[in-house]
């Protein structure tokens, strides 16, 4: 077997995980790791057991390799992905796809005409009772879609010690929370229903106006007391928490709480969905479970199993039913998919995968609640 060589940009937690997730699939090698410099890279690709590693300029220009993962932070996904593309590379790129619309639009573009396989790493919707709650709704059995109740509830910035890069806007964009989480949210909840939002009205939190900033790198004081001193005060303008009421393209509603401040929550995706027929709800802390909501007749417990979902939800699940399956299969599964289309060389007609095109939509979203929360105001999509 040729296998499809890849090589990997980025390794804080989600290029490992893209990592993890390659190296289940029988077609794909991960043959290179990028780091910002050649040293950090050769410790991280020792450390990773990947034979090479590069800079991103010298990745590039490595002919055997034909697809890039981009795993950095967000503020380089914009430029990292052009550059591949234009290097005849094949792309998969973590979300957000850019930091503003312009620059999504331009790499929405640009994969088009290069027919290059692209795609943005939406792999919450590879959950195959997400894919099965979709198959449902197609089928007819949740009726007219009367409305969407969604969270995605975290803690990992509950102190005000808490600290990442995504707090700092020229990195992250001026978004955090709904750029972040939110747009697994708003993306799964298009791809489950069929809807499109038309509208939203948000209002904006940030608990913590001013965090603590660690002035050493974390692996010198873990598990140590930091002293007063060892800490910078930096005012906070993004949001720690989020409600936004939706508007959709059927006239019905729907509404979504977002937070990076849930003790307790920590990494907890919930949705409710209500139709004229049932309801369907579910929860990724119990990602094999679904409830099927009913009026007339007792309610039901759908639990993941190949041989009791739909047949076209099938390709999604790997073991048998009682044999748990969760996150890390998510992007396994959306790999699966996506090397698919690399092995036969361009982008397919109609991508079964989250594409650039849908990480244009989700930022689109995305900067409409923004605008929204600053005029306070309900705004049209």
């Amino acid at each position: 077997m040729n296998k499809i060589k890849v090589g990997v940009v980025g390794t804080g937690f989600i290029g490992p995980a893209h990592i993890e997730a390659l190296r289940r699939l029988p077609n794909v090698e991960v043959a290179a790791l990028c780091e910002v410099t050649a040293e950090l890279a050769k410790e991280k690709a020792d450390g990773l057991g990947i034979a090479r590693s590069y800079t991103f300029d010298e990745l590039l220009k490595q002919d055997d390799i034909q697809a890039i993962h981009i795993c950095t932070p967000n503020f380089l996904h914009y430029s990292q992905s052009k550059a591949a593309l234009l290097a005849g590379k094949h792309v998969i790129c973590e979300k957000p796809l850019a930091k503003d619309l312009h620059e999504a639009e331009e790499l929405v573009k640009l994969a088009a005409e290069t027919g290059l396989v692209n795609a943005v790493h939406f792999n919450l919707r590879y959950y195959p009772l997400a894919r099965q709650m979709k198959s449902m709704r197609e089928k007819g059995e949740l009726g007219e879609i009367y409305s969407f109740i969604g969270s995605y509830l975290q803690d990992w910035l509950f102190y005000q010690t808490d600290y990442n890069w995504r707090l700092e806007p020229d990195k992250s964009g001026d978004s955090r929370a709904i750029a972040d989480i939110g747009s697994h949210l708003m993306d799964i909840l298009e791809y489950i229903t069929g809807l499109k939002t038309v509208a939203v009205m948000a209002d904006f939190n940030t608990v913590h106006k001013t965090r603590k900033k660690p002035l050493k790198a974390v692996e010198t004081y873990s598990g140590k007391m930091l002293q007063p001193e060892d800490y910078a005060d930096v005012p906070i303008t993004t949001e720690d928490h989020a409600n936004v009421l939706l508007r959709f393209d059927n006239g019905n509603k729907g509404v979504i709480t977002v937070s990076q401040v849930s003790a307790g929550r920590k990494n907890r995706m919930s949705l409710e969905i209500s139709g004229s027929k049932k309801t369907f709800s579910w929860c990724s802390e119990s990602p094999n479970e679904m409830w099927i909501g009913n009026r007339d007749k007792a309610n039901e417990i759908l639990m993941r199993d190949p041989s009791l979902v739909n047949e076209d939800v099938r390709s999604t699940i790997t073991f048998p039913g009682g044999h748990n399956e969760g996150f890390p299969d998510t992007s396994k599964q959306m790999f699966k998919e996506v090397y698919a289309a690399i092995a036969e060389g361009k982008q397919p007609e109609k991508p079964t995968f989250p594409t650039f095109a849908d990480g244009y939509r989700e930022l689109l979203i995305c900067e409409k609640i923004l605008e929204s929360n600053k005029a306070q105001a309900w705004v049209t999509i």
